[in-house]
């Protein structure tokens, strides 16, 4: 046990800055998220650039997926901005509300797709020797985005899924630090399904 705890100190210790500022924006993002905020947008955004920049020229074998995944990110973060401030009558477009049938079935056909498509590219295109968790925590990702641009509770549920994949992943390419932060994430995750879940009640009430 004291060995694992001593090459996690020393990985923490040797820690990029880039992953360092990576990891604070990206926790900062999920807290602005929690608290049904904008800001988990702009924050978000810069996160994830260095974070993708990270997975692919500071990692061997390079994560592919996540990699990908965090340029999707930036996209539905571009795009999640821009539906979080619409407004009609003065009033929030996409105030947060649950999936109907159709969009949690789209949303999950959307995870399945997009985790063979992503699975079969990293296995047979790339030198990734981790294809399938890589793509499933991918895959996973896309549709949480997704909801989350909507303002959909479901986000929260994938969010807790991907997040649980995210840590051994990141824990195989010795990302300490990006480990750490997944943990933190998956609590966040929860408590943010139940921050929103009290929203929702209130506005219902």
């Amino acid at each position: 046990m004291s060995s694992i705890w001593t090459e996690l100190l020393n990985n923490i210790l040797a820690t990029s800055w880039q992953e360092w500022v990576s990891t604070l924006l990206q926790i900062t993002s999920v807290w602005f998220a929690m608290k049904n905020n904008v800001w988990v947008y702009p924050t978000g955004i810069i996160g994830v650039l260095l974070a993708s920049y990270i997975y692919l020229f500071m990692n061997h074998p390079p994560l592919y997926g996540e990699s990908a995944l965090n340029f999707y990110y930036f996209i539905m973060s571009i795009y999640g901005w821009r539906q979080w401030t619409r407004k009609k009558n003065e009033q929030i477009m996409y105030p947060v509300s649950w999936c109907s049938k159709i969009e949690l079935l789209n949303g999950l056909f959307v995870f399945l797709g997009c985790w063979l498509m992503i699975y079969l590219i990293l296995s047979r295109l790339t030198n990734s020797n981790t294809p399938v968790l890589d793509a499933f925590v991918s895959a996973t990702a896309v549709s949480s985005m997704w909801w989350m641009a909507k303002r959909k509770m479901e986000n929260w549920i994938a969010w807790v899924i991907s997040n649980l994949a995210a840590i051994p992943l990141n824990y195989s390419k010795n990302l300490m630090l990006f480990s750490l932060m997944y943990i933190l994430f998956l609590g966040m995750a929860v408590s943010g399904f139940f921050s929103w879940k009290k929203m929702l009640r209130n506005v219902q009430a």
